[in-house]
C-alpha cells in the first residue's frame, strides 16, 4: 500500500514517466492476494490507483473498471475448459435476477459518478471500501458452510436476487470493481451455492455489469485513449491477471479466513490514509 510523506501524511505519487512499471509491478502482489481468497483485487487497485498513480477519483474508478473488465475476461478465459453451467443450474434464477438489478444500477452508479465533485466521491468510495473491508474480516470468522437464508421458492429467489443485484451494480460501478467481494458471499450466505460454483456465478454476473461500466465511462469522455491504454490499463490489468494465477496455484498455503482478515484491515487502513487524507492535502498536478 502506498507510502506517505514524512509530517504531512498525503501519499507519495508516482510520475507519469514511472507509471507503467509501477502499475504492473503492483498489480502482481494485489492480484495474488486476491486470488488467494477468490476476488480479482478491484478494490486494493482503487487506492493505488488514487494514491501513489495519481488519479483524481473519477478518473480511478473508471480506470479501475476497464482493468477490472480485463481481469473478468481473463478469468472466463482460464476457467473455459473447466467451465461448465451444471453446478449453478439451482441458481439460474438468482443468478438472472441479479444480472438484471446489477445491470440497472450500473446505469446509475456511473451517472451518479459523473455528477458527484471528486471531494463527495472520495467519501463514498472511503464509505464503501470501509464495508467492504469489514465485509471480509466478519466474513473471515463465518464457517465454510452455511445454510441457505433464502427460500428455495422462485418468487422470493427473483425478489431477492434483484435487491442483491442493485446493490452489487450501484457498488461496482461506482467503485470499479467487479463485484466479486460482494456477489460470492451472497450466493454462498443467501443461496447455499458452492464455492466453486459462486466463483463462475460471480464472473456470469461481473460481466454485463462492468461493460455497462466502460461504455458509460467512455461515453462520459473519462479516459484519454492510448495514453491510458499503455499507462495504467494494460499493464496493471496484466499485472493483476498474472498475480490471479499465481493466487491460483498458492490457494491454500495460508488458510482463506486469516487472509480474509488481514486484507480486510489492510483495505479500510489504505482507503482511510488515501480518501481521508486526500481532504486535507488536495492532490498536486504531475
Amino acid at each position: 500500500m502506498p507510502d506517505v510523506e514524512e509530517g504531512t501524511g498525503a501519499p507519495i505519487r508516482v510520475r507519469t514517466q514511472g507509471r507503467p512499471w509501477y502499475a504492473f509491478g503492483v498489480a502482481i502482489p494485489i492480484g495474488t492476494l486476491g486470488g488467494l481468497i477468490g476476488l480479482g483485487g478491484a478494490e486494493f487497485r482503487l487506492p493505488v490507483l488514487a494514491g501513489p498513480l495519481g488519479y483524481p477519483a473519477r478518473r480511478a474508478v473508471a480506470l479501475n473498471v476497464a482493468i477490472s473488465l480485463i481481469t473478468v475476461l481473463a478469468s472466463l478465459a482460464i476457467r473455459s475448459g473447466t467451465l461448465t453451467l451444471a453446478p449453478i443450474m439451482s441458481l439460474l434464477l438468482p443468478i438472472a435476477a441479479m444480472i438484471a438489478g446489477a445491470m440497472i444500477t450500473a446505469f446509475v452508479g456511473t451517472a451518479l459518478v459523473g455528477r458527484l465533485s471528486n471531494e463527495r466521491l472520495e467519501r463514498v468510495i472511503l464509505v464503501f471500501l470501509t464495508l467492504i473491508g469489514s465485509l471480509l474480516i466478519i466474513e473471515g470468522f463465518l464457517p465454510t458452510q452455511f445454510p441457505a437464508l433464502i427460500p428455495d421458492d422462485p418468487f422470493w429467489q427473483v425478489v431477492s436476487g434483484s435487491l442483491f443485484g442493485l446493490v452489487i451494480g450501484l457498488v461496482s460501478s461506482m467503485l470499479g470493481v467487479a463485484g466479486g467481494e460482494l456477489i460470492i458471499p451472497t450466493l454462498i450466505f443467501a443461496y447455499g451455492a458452492e464455492i466453486k460454483a459462486a466463483g463462475s456465478a460471480s464472473l456470469l454476473i461481473s460481466l454485463p455489469t462492468v461493460l455497462i461500466g466502460v461504455v458509460r465511462y467512455l461515453g462520459q469522455g473519462a479516459y484519454q485513449g492510448q495514453r491510458d491504454l499503455n499507462e495504467t490499463i494494460a499493464p496493471m490489468g496484466i499485472g493483476s491477471v498474472i498475480g490471479a494465477v499465481i493466487g491460483g496455484l498458492l490457494v491454500g498455503i495460508v488458510p482463506s479466513a486469516v487472509l480474509k482478515v488481514g486484507l480486510g484491515i489492510i483495505l479500510i487502513w489504505s482507503a482511510s490514509r488515501i480518501f481521508y487524507h486526500r481532504r486535507d492535502h488536495p492532490p498536486v498536478p504531475l
